[in-house]
């Protein structure tokens, strides 16, 4: 197989994805660099607090834990966004989603595709080096031109922007349709009982949270009060589909068997699994064979479902002999959140866990606990094992990285917003750290930019959205941290650095400004 890959003649345009992967850790016996297969996890409100190798003890995580044992732990990794959607579509893309109106924002279940399909992409750049690409788990990056029908082929969709295979959940849990969607078609679908889904007025007549809460097994602390399925009410309405309908309590089982079922298939070709899991997100549905085995109640033992999950990934690893010869990323899409909208027990709970650890904040707002997450990466031999790294990283390098690791030529333009972090993951201490800076995203669409250990929420409504949510009052004014000395964001140093307070603010206007 060449060492390299080229995209197709229109896209004539091609730049190296910049970086050498050095050293002799990376050279094969014939002198080649070795491919390895990526899978790449991506958990779903996962904080930095929730897993037993950053610190947890009232959770157990023992398959993570083993995972960090076996590569590399990052204090400082990032998701681009504090919330789903933006961190996604930036992963996809290689580009801050505040940059693209469409995938700027958390989508509902009806919304089209906010990738644009000429853009160059995560799988796509995966793809033309002769790798095998799939989608298993939440989607979330809209489906199908305007509205979507799920009544027939759905496009566009995973495949038209990079994804030979996908096994979807079209948006979130808590979000109608209730439905998988496999390779553009609803799993299970009956022409016999169209599907009908709607984010504006009632459709059909069934039962919602709002008007027949004496239905509902889990009540809502705020929203959710739309068409109850399976005894939990959510976002939107939707009639028919009944036979598609999925089991929340199977959902985790469901799309594990399916990542298994891929590993197992493709052992003997190289493959790019991107597993996107529904734990912890709400509604916290566990199997009954998870309930009540932690100490942080629900939630907690949602996250030790998840933990099970990313066993049964690196079990199919080993007994397939691909533990050696695949790099696993493990992430989490934004920072960890309590009461989400369902009172089952997070909201008020007194097991004395903390999802975020020491951070401030939660999902959503632009302090650290909304967008600093757990980052692990373990490949065999080539990224050091049971290692702690503080070099800052984000899901939004994943396409340089990737492109590099791989020797992949992409267009000029792609990902303008990655930076290849290779050297990152296969050095401790990288000798040229490739990132120094980072924009993050609140949910409210205000933005913050770290510059080495500093931080910086300019004043306005980008700090506003992240005190309201965090403390109900607008914050006054800019808020500058020292993160090395002040992780919790407890001491705004705005005042005292008046001159790195502008020079940080001129920065981000450049940054975005210049676009990449």
């Amino acid at each position: 197989m060449a060492t390299s890959a080229k995209f197709p003649r229109l896209l004539v345009f091609v730049v190296l994805v910049s970086g050498i992967l050095g050293g002799n850790c990376l050279a094969a016996q014939d002198g080649k660099p070795p491919r390895p297969n990526i899978v790449f996890i991506l958990a779903d409100d996962i904080g930095y607090g929730d897993l037993g190798c950053y610190g947890a003890t009232l959770v157990k995580t023992p398959n993570l834990d083993r995972l960090a044992r076996g590569g590399m732990r990052f204090v400082n990794g990032y998701a681009p966004s504090a919330v789903c959607t933006p961190t996604r579509y930036a992963l996809m893309t290689g580009q801050y989603a505040w940059r693209h109106a469409p995938g700027s924002r958390i989508l509902s279940g009806v919304s089209p595709l906010c990738i644009p399909r000429e853009r160059p992409t995560l799988p796509g750049v995966i793809k033309h080096a002769d790798y095998t690409t799939a989608v298993i788990g939440k989607w979330h990056l809209g489906l199908g031109e305007g509205e979507t029908n799920y009544n027939g082929l759905i496009s566009p969709g995973p495949r038209d922007v990079g994804f030979d295979e996908s096994f979807i959940i079209p948006a979130t849990g808590d979000r109608t349709p209730c439905v998988y969607v496999q390779n553009g078609e609803v799993v299970g679908y009956d022409a016999n009982d169209p599907i009908r889904v709607s984010y504006g007025k009632p459709i059909g007549h069934e039962p919602t949270g709002a008007k027949n809460p004496e239905l509902l097994t889990m009540k809502h602390s705020h929203g959710h009060d739309n068409t109850i399925i399976n005894g939990i009410g959510r976002i939107g309405y939707m009639t028919g589909g009944k036979a598609a309908r999925w089991k929340d309590e199977d959902i985790a089982d469901t799309i594990t068997n399916r990542a298994v079922s891929f590993i197992d298939s493709h052992k003997d070709a190289p493959f790019f699994l991107y597993f996107a899991t529904h734990d912890v997100h709400v509604p916290r549905v566990p199997h009954p064979r998870f309930r009540g085995t932690s100490k942080h109640g629900t939630r907690g033992d949602a996250i030790q479902e998840l933990d099970a999950s990313v066993g049964r990934i690196l079990d199919a690893l080993e007994l397939a002999g691909l533990t050696e010869k695949t790099l696993v990323v493990f992430t989490s899409d934004n920072g960890g959140v309590m009461d989400d909208g369902y009172i089952d027990g997070s909201g008020d709970d007194k097991s004395g866990h903390k999802c975020n650890g020491v951070l401030r904040g939660f999902k959503g707002g632009l302090y650290e606990g909304g967008t600093r997450v757990p980052f692990i990466v373990r490949w065999p031999g080539h990224v050091p094992s049971d290692a702690t790294s503080r070099a800052i990283i984000s899901h939004v390098d994943m396409l340089a990285t990737f492109g590099a690791i791989l020797k992949v030529e992409v267009p000029r333009g792609a990902g303008p917003d990655s930076i290849n972090q290779s050297s990152a993951l296969l050095e401790v201490t990288p000798k040229n750290p490739p990132r120094d800076t980072l924009v993050l995203h609140g949910g409210g669409g205000g933005l913050a930019i770290r510059q080495g250990d500093w931080k910086l929420i300019p004043s306005g409504g980008t700090a506003g959205y992240a005190a309201a949510k965090q403390t109900g009052k607008a914050a006054r004014g800019p808020e500058l941290y020292n993160l090395a000395n002040d992780p919790s964001e407890t001491k705004n140093l705005a005042s005292e650095e008046p001159d790195r307070v502008a020079k940080m603010t001129d920065r981000l206007r450049t940054i975005r400004e210049g676009g990449r």
